[in-house]
C-alpha cells in the first residue's frame, strides 16, 4: 500500500489558495480513480483508499492546520503499518517557479510548515516528497502561499494538476528515483500573451533592468536557485 499526503489547510477560505495545492492533486488523483466524495475521516486527515491502475494507494489529506500536518501522518502510518519507503508527500513550494515539479528523497523543510511539522513528528527527514512551485513571493511568504492563483495562472493549474497526478502515480509504480528522471524536468507550458501583463504594469514581467512592478512597488527578483530546498 502506497501512502500519498497532500498537505492543505482546511476550509473553504483556504480551498483555492496557493499553500492548498497539495490537497488539489489528491482531488485530481481520486477523480481519476471515482473515488471523489468517497472515504471518510480518522486520524485527524480525510482518508480514502483502493485499487486504482494496479496500483494499492492511500490518498490522505490532514485536517489540521498546516503546521500540525505532522500529527496526522503519524498516526496514518501508525494504523497501516507504513515503512517510510511506502511514504509520499506533496507539498507547494515558493522557492520553485510556478509549474515546476521536482521529487526529493529526504531533505529539510525547507521553510514549509507542514513538512517541518512531519519531520518533528516522525523523528526523520527521510521520506519522499514531491514539491509543487507556486511561484516567487512579490512580497511576505505568508501572504503569497494564503493567496489565489493569478490570472494568467489559472488557464494552466489545470494542467499542472494533472501531470503532477500523473508523477504521484509513477512514483507509487516505480519510486522516487524514475519518477524524478521523468518529472524533475518538467516545465509547463507559458502563460497565454492576452493574460501576461507588460512589462511596467502591475504584475508584470521584469524589464531590460530586472525590476519590476508589484502590488506593494517596484522589486528586482531574486535569483530562483534550483536547489534541494
Amino acid at each position: 500500500m502506497r501512502i500519498v499526503v497532500g498537505l492543505g489547510n482546511p476550509g473553504d477560505r483556504y480551498a483555492k489558495t496557493r499553500h492548498n495545492v497539495g490537497w488539489m492533486v489528491l482531488d485530481r488523483l481520486a477523480d481519476r480513480a471515482g473515488w471523489d466524495g468517497k472515504g471518510r475521516e480518522r486520524d485527524a486527515s480525510r482518508i480514502v483508499q483502493g485499487r486504482f491502475r494496479s496500483l494499492d494507494l492511500t490518498l490522505v489529506k490532514p485536517l489540521t492546520f498546516m503546521n500540525e500536518s505532522g500529527l496526522a501522518v503519524r498516526k496514518v502510518l501508525a494504523r497501516e503499518h507504513a515503512p517510510l519507503v511506502d511514504l509520499l508527500v506533496v507539498a507547494d513550494d515558493f522557492a520553485l517557479p510556478f509549474g515546476k515539479l521536482r521529487f526529493r528523497e529526504g531533505g529539510g523543510p525547507g521553510g514549509h510548515n507542514g513538512l517541518g511539522s512531519i519531520i518533528d513528528e516522525l523523528g526523520t527527514e527521510k521520506f519522499s516528497r514531491l514539491r509543487v512551485g507556486i511561484g516567487e513571493p512579490d512580497r511576505n511568504a505568508i501572504d503569497h502561499v494564503l493567496s489565489v492563483f493569478k490570472p494568467d495562472e489559472r488557464p494552466r493549474l489545470d494542467e499542472l494538476l494533472d501531470k503532477s497526478a500523473d508523477a504521484v502515480e509513477a512514483w507509487a509504480r516505480d519510486g522516487t528515483n524514475k519518477a524524478a528522471n521523468q518529472f524533475n524536468s518538467f516545465q509547463l507550458r507559458p502563460a497565454d500573451a492576452d493574460m501576461v501583463a507588460p512589462p511596467g504594469e502591475v504584475d508584470g514581467p521584469p524589464g531590460a533592468d530586472g525590476i519590476r512592478r508589484t502590488k506593494t512597488g517596484w522589486r528586482k527578483p531574486r535569483p530562483v536557485e534550483d536547489d534541494d530546498r
